[in-house]
């Protein structure tokens, strides 16, 4: 599964609740430093693939903003989670599969066992970045609270003192 020529000089993993403004910021990133350079790496696109492979579905409309990848949402969370404690680096493998880059930005790190899988693997070249906005910006991004998602194991609700690693926190408004 590994198809890495080298591997990568800096590693950066962003974090934060959805409609935060992660792939805002990663994309400032990308931009800034350029395809040749940098590369964005998303865990939820290999889940999302992989989940539409097993389960039948269109993945063009699971990796889009509509309504179709909402009603699959509670249980691609639940099935990834099944995958995830069978094997935890599983996504983060698939995600880096292909990547060529100096520069990776992952750019929705969920779980404390992605974090851990770039830790692991690359010690010395993963930096972490927590992107926070206020409840009331994320509501005008088109968030709102969903029950079965807030409940869900996330890095949301672990103490960043409880985590073994340096964040960097972004607020964006």
């Amino acid at each position: 599964m590994e198809d890495r020529v080298s591997e990568p000089r800096l590693v950066l993993v962003f974090s934060g609740k959805r409609k935060s403004g992660k792939d805002y910021v990663t994309d400032l990133i990308l931009n800034r430093l350029g395809a040749d350079i940098c590369c964005i790496l998303r865990l939820s696109g290999p889940l999302k693939q992989q989940y539409a492979q097993e389960h039948g579905l269109d993945l063009d409309q699971l990796l889009g903003p509509g309504l179709y990848k909402e009603q699959y949402r509670a249980d691609m969370i639940r099935w990834g989670e099944a995958r995830r404690s069978q094997d935890p680096g599983f996504f983060c493998r698939l995600a880096t599969r292909g990547a060529q880059q100096p520069v990776w930005v992952v750019s929705d790190a969920r779980r404390l066992s992605d974090l851990q899988w770039f830790w692991t693997e690359f010690p010395q070249q993963t930096r972490c970045v927590r992107v926070q906005s206020s409840e009331n910006t994320r509501k005008q991004r088109g968030w709102s609270f969903t029950a079965v998602l807030h409940h869900c194991v996330s890095l949301n609700h672990v103490p960043l003192t409880a985590v073994k690693a340096t964040f960097e926190s972004v607020q964006l408004e």
